[in-house]
């Protein structure tokens, strides 16, 4: 992307995580409806999304980090979930390779967005 991003979505961070969210809803329909390791695995994974969009939105840098590293947190607690899932047997193990693999790189680009950020702060001290 090139150019001054205007909005959230247009953050490679945000969309990497929007797929992980969708992906993550998919997978927890064929859960049952009150399970509560499925709920705590949409609000985890929603958790990731929003707060990268409510970071984007901070005036402040360290309004902005600290949204971020909440985003990461989301990120990780999403991934010791879905280890809790395949190991009771609500997700398969091709399942769980896939959102894995999601949420890794959904990490890796809030870490790098969270670097972004403390570089270009450094930059204009």
């Amino acid at each position: 992307m090139t150019g001054k991003i205007q909005n959230f979505t247009q953050l490679d961070a945000w969309r990497q995580s929007h797929e992980l969210v969708l992906e993550v809803f998919r997978h927890c329909k064929k859960m049952p409806q009150y399970d509560s390791l499925k709920q705590q695995m949409e609000r985890s994974a929603l958790s990731i999304t929003s707060n990268i969009a409510e970071g984007f939105g901070r005036q402040s840098f360290q309004d902005k980090k600290h949204f971020y590293i909440i985003a990461r947190g989301s990120g990780y607690e999403l991934l010791n979930q879905l280890i809790v899932a395949k190991d009771t047997g609500r997700l398969g193990e091709e399942e769980f390779d896939k959102l894995t693999q999601f949420s890794l790189d959904s990490t890796r680009l809030i870490h790098g967005l969270i670097r972004s950020l403390v570089k270009n702060d450094n930059t204009n001290s």
